[in-house]
């Protein structure tokens, strides 16, 4: 897909999933420049193992490595969109952070969103999050060898 005009923001999916909870663990993320109408170019990916982790401290560990990544990107307005709602409540604010692990991990993208002028948090449905969920899926299935 072409975008017509200059990419006004950066678009943001990100995923991040454990296979037992806790157990092996991937992060994943979809990197695309929207411009004003709406049209999106995708401009790159990421897929990283974590280890054993549980699957809330995967989320957020995607979103923080999206972010930091973002900061290179060179735009100032993010839309992020998870298929964790709970963690979506959470960084908005709806819902406190009881898990003593995450408190460190939601500090840190707060901290990280104040690279940007604008940073937005957004649920969407797995399957608007298919390709962010196909990388975490990848990087578990690398790192245990089964590929």
């Amino acid at each position: 897909m072409n975008i017509t005009e200059e990419p006004t923001h950066l678009v943001i999916y990100t995923d991040g999933g454990a296979r037992g909870n806790p157990g092996p663990a991937g992060i994943g993320a979809v990197f695309y420049l929207e411009d004003e109408n709406g049209k999106r170019l995708e401009l790159e990916t990421l897929k990283e193992y974590i280890g054993e982790q549980t699957n809330n401290f995967a989320e957020y560990t995607a979103l923080i490595k999206a972010l930091q990544r973002a900061s290179g990107i060179g735009k100032k307005i993010i839309l992020c969109y998870l298929d964790s709602e709970l963690v979506v409540k959470q960084l908005n604010g709806l819902y406190k952070v009881r898990e003593e692990t995450l408190k460190p991990l939601i500090s840190e993208v707060l901290k990280l969103t104040r690279n940007f002028k604008n940073v937005t948090f957004t649920h969407v449905h797995r399957e608007k999050n298919v390709l962010a969920d196909k990388l975490v899926n990848q990087a578990i299935d690398e790192a245990l060898g089964k590929v």
